[in-house]
């Protein structure tokens, strides 16, 4: 079986190219260390397969929380990243959402039509 982590961020931001990786970092971070507690034997697969990791585009804060819900529905691990308004953006920003590391089908079946960010 095939492991990866997809993370969703939003394009209605405007985040500058650093600040997106961060988001991006936070939310692969955190539902990383859920999955280890939740589903350790995902997170194992995922590791020893090399960490696949797919960074894909939702176009507002209504579409992002529509896949968190999906996913939580779907018993997958997964982070919805909260700003702390430190930067760039207002305090208690929704920017992006972690899922995984899960079985590819398993992610695939919520996320399999979006696109590429």
């Amino acid at each position: 079986m095939e492991y990866k982590q997809v993370i969703l961020v939003r394009e209605d931001l405007g985040m500058s190219i650093g600040k997106t990786c961060a988001q991006v970092a936070h939310a692969s971070l955190s539902s990383a260390e859920l999955t280890l507690k939740e589903k350790r034997e995902w997170y194992e697969a995922w590791k020893k397969e090399g960490q696949k990791k797919v960074i894909l585009k939702v176009k507002d804060e209504h579409e992002l929380k529509k896949f968190y819900k999906l996913a939580k529905d779907s018993g997958l691990p997964c982070y919805l990243v909260v700003d702390r308004g430190l930067t760039e953006l207002p305090p208690n920003t929704i920017t992006a959402l972690g899922i995984g590391p899960a079985p590819n089908k398993k992610i695939d079946k919520i996320t399999g039509r979006l696109k590429l960010l």
